[in-house]
């Protein structure tokens, strides 16, 4: 089994390429999915809300947003909450898939949560600031959460010294399919 994880800064295209690069070829454990998940989640909710201190609503995300903007610290405290849930999860996948050929793990904060010991290959995702601006903004995010969860993660440069493959998301989509498969082809 070769252990994949696909990384990257906000908004880098992490999720279009690990789809891409793990279809026909593995599952994919995407740890964005899994915070989702959390979110719905009512028991999750009421841990989140009370540790933050406020009441739990119909605009609890809203209101953890204004907590990370008005605090930094929040946004710390949140992840240390979030990373050993998400890490469990991403064991249970592992062990869940132990006889496949490829497994493929998208971690935004891959190198920050000091995970880089459980993967055979990590790939890193990179794309121009004005536009993970651009995508961030697109799907909803404000320029002012983007610049926080930005300044929060590692410089590219030092993530880059960590990964085996860096690709360079800022062409067409046929471009980075070329690129990722020949990535995937080296392991074939």
């Amino acid at each position: 089994m070769i252990k994949i994880g696909i990384t990257g800064s906000v908004a880098s295209g992490k999720t279009t390429a690990s789809k891409i690069i793990s279809s026909r070829k593995g599952p994919l454990f995407s740890a964005d999915k899994v915070v989702k998940k959390l979110y719905t989640q009512n028991n999750f909710k009421k841990l989140i809300a009370k540790k933050f201190n406020f009441k739990l609503d119909k605009n609890f995300k809203k209101k953890l947003k204004n907590k990370i903007l008005q605090k930094k610290e929040i946004l710390k405290k949140l992840e240390k909450t979030i990373h050993p849930l998400v890490r469990r999860e991403m064991f249970i996948f592992s062990r869940r898939n132990k006889n496949k050929k490829f497994l493929f793990f998208e971690i935004p904060l891959l190198i920050e949560s000091k995970l880089t010991k459980y993967f055979d290959v990590i790939i890193f995702i990179k794309s121009k600031n004005n536009s993970r601006l651009k995508r961030y903004i697109l799907k909803g995010g404000s320029m002012q959460l983007f610049s926080l969860l930005d300044k929060h993660q590692i410089k590219d440069t030092k993530k880059m010294k960590f990964c085996d493959h860096i690709v360079v998301n800022n062409k067409s989509l046929s471009i980075l399919k070329k690129k990722l498969s020949n990535i995937i082809n080296l392991y074939e």
